[in-house]
């Protein structure tokens, strides 16, 4: 894995900035190119901006509540699947940043559509993150928060009924008490985000924050991450482009209504890898 270049920070306007040749990666940096990077290195590559605050922190702290970061997958076509799973269009490296940020990550929010495609389960403990969540008062593995309206989930599964730390279900205020119970008898704790079938965004965001759930990752899916998107709580997209083609008519990384007007983010990273790029944008 090399860095393509080094990229400045682009989240502010700058007043007409004269032209400049690209700066030189910084000295600890310069020894990453064309080997791959340990879990470690990654894991300081795509660490969360410091600090975030917590439940208690004084209502003057300019830190951020929360930090909502999405990682998706696209191929250059822009399918974000092929025949219904993202698997088919990933690679090792891929794979070793998905569980780089979920190692990161207080929690995992994912569409209930999802679940149930990727066959979901438990986050795991991972030696290599231990000491890095131990010092920032992680539990040892991150809460999955499954995004559901109808509650349609199997719970028999491992996802709730043996995850290492309790699975969270959001869901709106029109969810089925029945479903609830279930849920719940199953030992899921169930986050009500919502006035009505579904959640809104930005409560469903700030539940867990309020829960000290904080560093946050969505996995999508499409439809989902287009919530959030659309809601403007989106504050970092992870995007890997893989070199690839599959035509068809898959979903985008995002899906819903057209926002009157497109949102701008700004580039802060770029890591490539046997022709995948791996993309940090942030939003302005």
């Amino acid at each position: 894995m090399r860095r393509l270049f080094p990229v400045t920070d682009q989240t502010a306007p700058a007043a007409a900035p004269a032209p400049q040749a690209q700066p030189e990666a910084p000295a600890h940096l310069t020894d990453l190119v064309d080997r791959e990077w340990t879990l470690d290195e990654l894991a300081e590559a795509y660490a969360y901006p410091a600090p975030l605050t917590t439940p208690g922190t004084p209502a003057t702290s300019d830190a951020p509540h929360r930090w909502l970061r999405a990682n998706m997958v696209s191929t250059l076509d822009g399918a974000a699947q092929h025949d219904g799973r993202s698997q088919a269009i990933s690679s090792d490296a891929d794979m070793r940043i998905f569980g780089t940020l979920r190692g990161l990550a207080d929690v995992v929010i994912v569409g209930a559509e999802t679940v149930r495609l990727e066959g979901y389960r438990p986050a795991r403990a991972r030696d290599a993150f231990a000491a890095r969540r131990a010092a920032d008062g992680q539990a040892p593995a991150p809460a999955i928060a499954v995004v559901s309206a109808s509650l349609n989930l199997d719970f028999s599964l491992p996802l709730f009924t043996s995850p290492l730390v309790p699975t969270l279900v959001l869901t709106g205020a029109a969810a089925s008490p029945d479903r609830i119970r279930d849920a719940e008898k199953a030992g899921a704790r169930v986050i009500v985000a919502g006035d009505g079938p579904g959640i809104e965004p930005d409560r469903a965001v700030t539940a867990l924050a309020d829960m000290g759930l904080v560093r946050q990752l969505t996995e999508g899916g499409p439809r989902l991450l287009g919530q959030f998107a659309a809601a403007g709580v989106l504050d970092e997209l992870c995007l890997t482009v893989a070199p690839l083609l599959t035509v068809g008519s898959a979903q985008r990384i995002t899906g819903g209504p057209v926002l009157p007007d497109p949102e701008r983010f700004a580039l802060a990273a770029v890591l490539e890898e046997a022709g995948f790029l791996f993309t940090r944008y942030r939003r302005i």
